[in-house]
């Protein structure tokens, strides 16, 4: 409820493009559209709210290197749907360590990251990468770009004092255990100083982080944006 999947995002923009080249030709919109950067992250719900729900049965259909290979080979063709409609510029994220999140250390009494779902997503981030080196190579004129948020997470998480953080453990806003049984409700007092939290509710990164997290995007190196930085693409 309230999410609406890539495909109908995709004829949705469709749609507006084709509302918008009415208006002003088909070649300004073209020209314009080509030099637009697409954000895309995706993938985390397919694991938080599909493989990894105890009343789901895809874990039993699929393993985890199968479950990546069906994401990613859907993932290709939609972002191949994209450039089709003039998107040259992509830029692609990660998953991160999605074991480390206060919905998941909720469910274990030893307040610890679950190695089992951080691994679980290895196999997601490694097909992406190996789909944009792809497209990269096949779409004449494209340009893919991955930020690699698990690297960006695994540093925030070893070395989070250094970066002004100080709880990493558990959501500023949110109920029980990690303050991650029970997602941030409408109306309830976050925390005080969320500056300090790596983590907004029980599944997502502060303001902090993210901002954090925007600016090693735009201007890091490869070792956390693949094969170039957001800067270098939008100079191109």
């Amino acid at each position: 409820v309230g999410r609406i999947p890539f495909d109908q995002q995709i004829r949705n923009f469709q749609n507006t493009l084709d509302q918008v080249t009415d208006n002003l030709g088909a070649s300004d919109v073209s020209n314009a559209i080509a030099r637009c950067i697409f954000f895309v992250g995706m993938g985390s719900n397919d694991y938080l709210n599909n493989y990894l729900m105890p009343n789901y049965n895809t874990k039993n259909q699929y393993n985890a290197q199968q479950y990546a290979d069906l994401l990613v080979s859907e993932y290709s063709r939609q972002l191949t749907t994209l450039y089709n409609l003039g998107a040259r510029k992509f830029v692609l994220a990660g998953l991160g360590r999605m074991g480390c999140i206060p919905s998941i250390l909720a469910q274990n009494q030893m307040d610890r990251c679950s190695e089992e779902v951080n691994q679980l997503v290895m196999p997601f981030n490694a097909n992406v990468k190996t789909m944009i080196n792809n497209l990269n190579a096949n779409l004449p004129g494209a340009r893919f770009t991955f930020i690699d948020i698990a690297r960006m997470f695994e540093d925030l998480l070893t070395n989070y004092r250094s970066y002004g953080f100080s709880v990493i453990d558990r959501g500023c806003c949110g109920i029980g255990r990690n303050g991650g049984q029970i997602t941030c409700l409408p109306f309830q007092t976050p925390c005080a100083n969320r500056e300090q939290y790596v983590f907004w509710d029980a599944f997502h990164p502060t303001e902090a982080v993210n901002i954090m997290f925007g600016r090693k995007a735009f201007y890091g190196d490869q070792s956390v944006v693949y094969p170039m930085n957001i800067q270098q693409l939008a100079s191109l």
